[in-house]
């Protein structure tokens, strides 16, 4: 369920935002800045030394996409909004929780909790206040994030005829 939520951000809202603010050249670096921080940006204790300069640039690449892509899965889903206002900052990531916690909020289902990384358990955040998500809500979550895609492609010709006048 959180993976929808999760790319939602650097996946679309990031890139189309850095390309509105910087052409082409905003889109590549944002690209270039967040596969570094997928490949090298880690915890571990192998990776911490040269990787937090990529883990950090792209903390601060997606502090604004974050939270709009949580507004627009709210908007998307009629609610949320509560739940992503109340619960994003449980997140270890300072941009993650956004989407997720807003996704969690319109579905009106818990998300976060035990998890398993690697065969190694961990207990995450939880987000929301319903029961947890259920193959169904896997279903409903994959609907609204087209709904919040068409609400971006929506909003883009909406900025573009705009811009036109």
């Amino acid at each position: 369920m959180c993976a929808e939520t999760m790319y939602i951000s650097p996946g679309v809202v990031a890139p189309i935002l850095w390309y509105l603010l910087l052409g082409p050249a905003g889109m590549f670096a944002y690209k270039a800045v967040n596969t570094a921080d997928s490949l090298i940006g880690h915890r571990e204790p192998r990776w911490r030394a040269f990787g937090w300069a990529a883990a950090r640039t792209d903390d601060a690449m997606n502090l604004i996409p974050a939270r709009l892509a949580g507004a627009i899965l709210a908007a998307a889903g009629g609610r949320g909004f509560r739940i992503m206002l109340r619960d994003a900052r449980r997140h270890a990531s300072p941009n993650a929780g956004w989407p997720e916690a807003a996704m969690a909020g319109a579905l009106r289902v818990r998300l976060g909790g035990a998890a398993s990384y690697d065969g190694v358990p961990a207990i995450r955040p939880t987000f929301g206040d319903g029961p947890p998500p259920t193959p169904k809500d896997l279903t409903r979550g994959l609907a609204l994030y087209r709904r919040a895609c068409a609400l971006i492609w929506l909003l883009l010709a909406l900025g573009g005829l705009a811009w036109r006048l």
